[in-house]
């Protein structure tokens, strides 16, 4: 079976949009989901971060694996975990089982959508990739827009399980899609998954001076994002005193602007190059996080005056993911699953960390959100330039 662009780019975003579906459609029923666990809905925010440290996990084990024994195989299996995970978390009455059920919940996620980048990557290089992923984006990043309306409704049908009961049975559509569909599209001759070959591949990665530009470009952007992604249930639904129904449009409008960014990008990527776009877009973004701390810094923080800010800093992701994760990918193309691993890993983790510095002190502001955005933005830009260097490496 032979894959054009366009159906592999509906293929790999059906498949990478489990990660945002799984993150984004619970929020607005978190404060319905802490009632029932008996846990404030800062603490109950922690289950964000406990499902990024599974995914970076199980991305992390599972990457190494996909080029040793093919693409499909891992993609499956950490499809049923998925699934499984999600009947189970129904079923849960405490923040204990909770936190673990979406850890493991996690790991079957970070199995499955570590093989998105290493799919396309087997079937295109360079700018061609690069175009190939910010189509799959713009297609992908529909789910977070989506996710929480769709959560919305499923918590005005019933309560917060009826989410969870969801993301199962998108697991499932998922698992008929992928295994009719999509051919496996590992090239011959992956790297043998011994763990001292995994050891040395990541090792090799970690060595590459520009490598690490890109990951940490990608990481440091998604830090700041996911900052926000934590702290928008308490930001909009109880500072600023939004109602669930509300919630998804005003979270939405971020997406709208990432598939301008987009856009943007597959129209610049014809003159320019993606290391070019990932600098620009990360410009734009250290911009945006520097005017969010500048209104809440002043008193002036509002829904007119940091709505606007954080659709522009988290529209830039548009710009920053696809070309980083193409820049990186053309590096390492005899095991770009591992490099997409250890990328994602470190990515959700970063997630993870930036979303207990927000969740965890239950500080009734919008300073940790902000702070964490503003950090994580000037990291995400001394990366890229002082390890990436001056050059179009991609």
């Amino acid at each position: 079976m032979t894959l054009t662009a366009r159906r592999l780019a509906l293929l790999v975003a059906a498949n990478t949009a489990l990660a945002p579906f799984a993150i984004d459609a619970y929020l607005p029923a978190m404060a319905a989901l802490a009632d029932d666990v008996g846990a404030s809905i800062h603490h109950t925010e922690l289950s964000l971060s406990t499902f990024l440290a599974g995914f970076a996990l199980g991305q992390l084990v599972f990457g190494p694996i996909s080029d040793r024994v093919g693409r499909k195989p891992v993609l499956l299996g950490g499809l049923v975990v998925f699934l499984l995970a999600s009947l189970a978390i129904t079923t849960v009455g405490s923040l204990g089982e909770l936190l673990a059920w979406r850890f493991v919940q996690a790991l079957g996620g970070g199995a499955t959508v570590v093989n998105s980048a290493a799919i396309v990557r087997d079937c295109f290089k360079g700018s061609e990739a690069a175009k190939v992923m910010s189509t799959m984006a713009i297609i992908m990043l529909m789910a977070p827009l989506v996710a929480p309306v769709v959560g919305s409704g499923l918590l005005y049908l019933a309560d917060w399980w009826l989410i969870f009961v969801f993301l199962a049975a998108y697991a499932g559509f998922l698992m008929w899609l992928l295994g009719t569909k999509l051919p496996e599209t590992r090239p011959p001759g992956g790297s043998a998954a011994t763990l001292v070959t995994v050891l040395a591949n990541y090792l090799s990665v970690l060595r590459d001076r520009n490598a690490m530009g890109f990951i940490a470009a990608a990481s440091m952007s998604f830090a700041g994002l996911f900052a926000f992604v934590t702290a928008s249930p308490f930001l909009y639904l109880e500072h600023f005193g939004l109602t669930p129904s509300l919630y998804p449009l005003v979270f939405g409008v971020n997406v709208v602007v990432m598939v301008a960014a987009n856009r943007l990008n597959i129209r610049l990527l014809r003159w320019r190059t993606p290391l070019q776009n990932l600098r620009l877009g990360l410009g734009i973004q250290l911009t945006a996080g520097l005017g969010l701390t500048f209104m809440v810094a002043t008193g002036l923080e509002s829904l007119v005056t940091m709505v606007p800010l954080i659709m522009l800093f988290a529209g830039t992701i548009g710009l920053v993911a696809p070309n980083a994760i193409t820049s990186l990918l053309d590096r390492f193309p005899h095991m770009s699953a591992t490099a997409a691993a250890l990328q994602g890993s470190i990515q959700f983790s970063c997630g993870a960390l930036a979303g207990v510095l927000v969740g965890a002190f239950e500080i009734d502001s919008a300073w940790p959100m902000v702070g964490t955005m503003l950090g994580a933005t000037l990291l995400a830009n001394l990366g890229i330039r002082l390890l990436a260097g001056r050059g179009d490496h991609a």
